[in-house]
């Protein structure tokens, strides 16, 4: 799950965009110590939610992108957040302490958050129907 999570998070960044390639398993199993079958596990997963591509003797790469310009750190929303973590630190907050209000803001305004896009497909997704 944690290899799934991180790359999502790194798609969503930006850090992984289409055409970005994977480590091989191999490379994660030498940084991590991560049995190699939960990796090809991961791996698999991430394929069958159509966001990585496996290729026969070149490697798994990322097929789709979940990033917005919205989630860069540079844009408006970053730069805001980024001032909200500057009060937070100045108040004496430590990570756990954000991490636990962010949480629990998101929880809170998560059910106001839509999930589907004007034609019922996941957010993100209808950029992909109709590629222009």
């Amino acid at each position: 799950m944690q290899i799934v999570m991180q790359t999502k998070q790194a798609m969503r960044l930006g850090v992984l965009v289409p055409g970005s390639q994977l480590p091989t398993a191999r490379e994660v199993v030498a940084t991590t110590a991560i049995n190699p079958n939960t990796v090809h596990k991961a791996y698999r997963e991430l394929e069958h939610e159509g966001l990585v591509e496996s290729r026969r003797g070149a490697g798994t790469f990322v097929i789709r992108a979940l990033s917005h310009p919205e989630t860069a750190s540079d844009s408006p929303l970053g730069e805001g957040l980024r001032e909200w973590l500057r009060h937070a630190h100045a108040a004496g907050l430590e990570k756990e302490d954000v991490t636990a209000l962010f949480l629990a803001l998101i929880d809170e305004y998560g059910s106001t958050l839509p999930t589907t896009g004007q034609r019922g497909l996941p957010l993100g997704a209808e950029e992909f129907q109709n590629p222009t």
